[in-house]
């Protein structure tokens, strides 16, 4: 039970408490920072429950296997993002990355190769799985799986950088949006109605919001080291304004689905999250504190977990309301 318990923090936290001994499972839930696994998961379970509820056929094989290469791919993308940012300067060990929890390779979780080969592996295993579902699917699962490797990579690997030039936002919303969500759809239905990329907005945008908190938090040494994320090139206190307006646009893009009929009224259900808003929308009009509250896990971050503590039920209700569609249909 002492293992489950050390998974549990490690999936609630992100981190480890020095106490407790360090399995192999509990490195490697560090070192891929499976800890914010459960966007990809929700994204993933969105795409693959609309198609459950409106498609006319659907491959729940194919749909998992989807779902488990979008895990991996996220498990991939963080530990790219970890290798590039040491690679090129960007984390040290006064970097927030580095603080809020153990730097895979400055932690010394893993060597600099064995990071690289972990890298090759999982991407390995994600080829194996995209070029199954292509031969069960066709090309278009090709044009899904390129595309969010190419935002994956170039996020930090140079030369495009897209974190540097105010485009990471951009393209986290793609990602956790059209790309999973449409590419799951199609790979557990073989089609994606025009009607399924509206859809996958909501929750992209809830996404993004936690990267924009996560940019927030590191405003000042992302500017001092030249990265010009989105809150860098906006300010912090519009960042902070436009990440709450993100949060609220979430909801009325719910009722949007309704009222067009692109989704269920059950995925109203989304509102009861708006109680958790309120407290974070309350945390985003004061400062950040100068010191961490008492067994707070992250410091020094602190807008990101707000975002995260919002996208986590909201986008928890959201698949419950999906789920709710495929038990008990609602006519409208």
């Amino acid at each position: 039970m002492s293992v489950l318990s050390n998974w549990g923090e490690i999936l609630r936290t992100a981190n480890l408490s020095p106490e407790k001994h360090m399995d192999t499972v509990s490195r490697w839930l560090i070192i891929t920072r499976a800890a914010v696994f459960t966007m990809t998961l929700t994204s993933g379970l969105i795409g693959g429950l609309l198609a459950a509820a409106y498609a006319p056929a659907v491959r729940w094989d194919l749909l998992l296997l989807a779902v488990a290469g979008l895990v991996l791919a996220h498990a991939a993308n963080n530990m790219i993002n970890d290798y590039f940012d040491l690679e090129g300067g960007v984390d040290t060990s006064e970097y927030a990355r580095a603080l809020y929890a153990p730097h895979p390779i400055l932690g010394g979780l893993i060597s600099k190769a064995g990071l690289r080969r972990a890298i090759f592996l999982v991407n390995a295993v994600d080829a194996a799985l995209m070029v199954y579902l292509i031969w069960m699917r066709g090309w278009p699962v090709l044009l899904f799986a390129l595309a969010g490797l190419f935002i994956s990579v170039f996020y930090v690997a140079p030369p495009i950088r897209l974190k540097h030039i105010g485009l990471g936002e951009l393209g986290v919303l793609l990602v956790w949006g059209p790309l999973m969500i449409g590419g799951v759809y199609y790979v557990a239905a073989g089609e994606v109605p025009s009607w399924v990329w509206g859809a996958a907005l909501p929750y992209a945008l809830l996404t993004t919001t936690v990267l924009i908190g996560k940019h927030v938090d590191k405003l000042d040494q992302d500017k001092a080291r030249g990265i010009r994320t989105l809150p860098v090139l906006l300010g912090g206190g519009v960042s902070r304004a436009l990440n709450v307006a993100l949060m609220v646009l979430f909801y009325a893009l719910v009722v949007g689905l309704v009222l067009l009929r692109w989704a269920s009224p059950w995925i109203l259900l989304s509102f009861l999250a708006l109680g958790r808003l309120v407290r974070v929308m309350r945390i985003y009009r004061e400062p950040k504190p100068a010191v961490p509250p008492p067994d707070y896990p992250v410091w020094p971050l602190w807008y990101v977990s707000a975002a995260f503590w919002h996208n986590k039920l909201a986008g928890a209700l959201f698949v419950l309301g999906l789920i709710a569609q495929l038990i008990l249909p609602l006519k409208f």
